[in-house]
């Protein structure tokens, strides 16, 4: 029936937009994030039953947050704990509060940081703020992160324990404690974009979304924290580089690394939104490693009007990342822009520095920077074996294959 396709778009529409507002709020005060969830599954699933016989409620936010709390607190009732005797009177506090306000408060920003929280473990925080704000199920998560589906539910009813049993507060950290735990809220959006970007054809069901919403996510920081310089690199660099999305493959699907790239494909409104974020970034006067990186894309982006990336930007912007962050990654990086401005055995001799690091034995950018950079050096034996290698470690296959046609192309 009409109706009921109506009730269903409009429920689904609602849990994209505000499934972690209602969870933020449902958990916020007995920060019990796996009975929010519960609760609002519940919700849904009667908002799909009586939506198409009594119609589409003015605010649906506000009724599915009363259909919620009046479910957590028949859950409390029947319970009988004492323990949950102050969680069910605030629960009727908080809906007696709100029963005529049609603005619901957002709290999200604070649910993240309840997931990013020092006391969770690193590994999960990424696809806990997946699963709490976006409503990412157990299983979707896993898939993207390449870990078991039952390991990925424990872990994640693990972390939903720790912030309940340790008191973990939804809120925004003062200044002082901001750093540490901005940080990690952006590296937990970043994992999820970079997740996405991942599978650039798109063809991963479990992951084609993941870059999406780790831009929809960004978006929402920004919005709630438009005087966080970080917060605003962090968007410039996702739009940076989703902007070139369409010029990484081309008609038959395969490769095409960024320097081979039709400018033309990549999308300029993207480009110009970066742009204004990263100057408005700029202007604050705080730089750190998003912004450098977004900076580093900007510096390629030129490359639309000047017809050549800012190498020169680019080998001092890594300067400056390697110096900030003593990454390996930042470092491989910066010895393929200094080929670009010194020559090959430049480059070939700032990647040799990093040799000692053991990681990039098992790193395909280690081994497909040294075999294009020996190869540019005409040390053919040496750059197919380094290709070799690459291949080995890359699991895409167009990827596979390009690089498989520069190793042939030494022959």
């Amino acid at each position: 029936m009409e109706s009921d396709a109506l009730a269903r778009d409009t429920a689904q529409a609602v849990a994209r937009r505000s499934y972690g507002k209602l969870v933020a709020l449902l958990a916020a005060r007995t920060r019990d994030v796996s009975s929010a969830e519960d609760a609002l599954a519940d919700a849904f699933a009667s908002a799909l039953a009586h939506w198409p016989a009594s119609g589409i409620p003015h605010n649906p936010e506000a009724w599915l947050l009363t259909a919620a709390r009046r479910k957590t607190i028949d859950a409390a009732r029947k319970k009988k704990r004492a323990e949950l005797a102050s969680d069910h009177v605030a629960l009727m506090a908080d809906e007696l509060a709100q029963a005529n306000d049609d603005e619901l408060p957002d709290q999200r920003l604070a649910l993240m940081f309840a997931c990013a929280h020092p006391g969770i473990d690193a590994g999960i925080r990424a696809p806990l703020i997946l699963q709490t704000v976006l409503g990412f199920d157990a299983a979707t998560i896993a898939s993207a992160f390449l870990v078991a589906p039952s390991a990925m539910g424990q872990r994640l009813v693990r972390a939903k324990t720790k912030i309940r049993t340790a008191g973990i507060p939804f809120r925004v950290p003062g200044r002082d404690a901001l750093a540490e735990r901005l940080d990690a809220v952006l590296e937990a959006i970043y994992a999820a974009y970079t997740e996405g970007w991942s599978d650039p054809a798109g063809t991963d069901i479990h992951r084609r979304n993941l870059a999406g919403e780790g831009i929809w996510l960004g978006r929402l920081m920004a919005s709630l924290m438009p005087d966080e310089p970080e917060v605003l690199g962090l968007l410039t660099l996702m739009l940076h580089t989703e902007a070139r999305r369409d010029a990484r493959r081309d008609a038959d699907g395969e490769f095409v690394p960024l320097d081979k790239q039709d400018t033309a494909r990549w999308n300029a409104d993207l480009i110009h939104e970066a742009e204004a974020l990263l100057r408005r970034a700029g202007a604050m006067n705080r730089i750190g490693r998003y912004q450098l990186e977004a900076a580093v894309q900007s510096a390629h982006a030129i490359r639309r009007l000047t017809g050549r990336a800012d190498w020169g930007a680019i080998v001092s912007l890594y300067d400056g990342l390697l110096q900030l962050t003593g990454s390996p990654v930042v470092a491989i990086n910066r010895a393929v822009a200094i080929a670009e401005i010194e020559g090959p055995g430049a480059g070939l001799a700032a990647l040799d520095e990093q040799s000692a690091d053991a990681r990039l034995s098992q790193y395909q950018p280690w081994w497909a920077a040294r075999a294009a950079l020996l190869a540019r050096c005409n040390r053919k034996v040496e750059a197919a074996e380094a290709y070799e290698q690459a291949i080995g470690l890359e699991p895409d296959p167009a990827i596979r294959r390009f690089l498989q046609g520069r190793q042939a192309a030494l022959h």
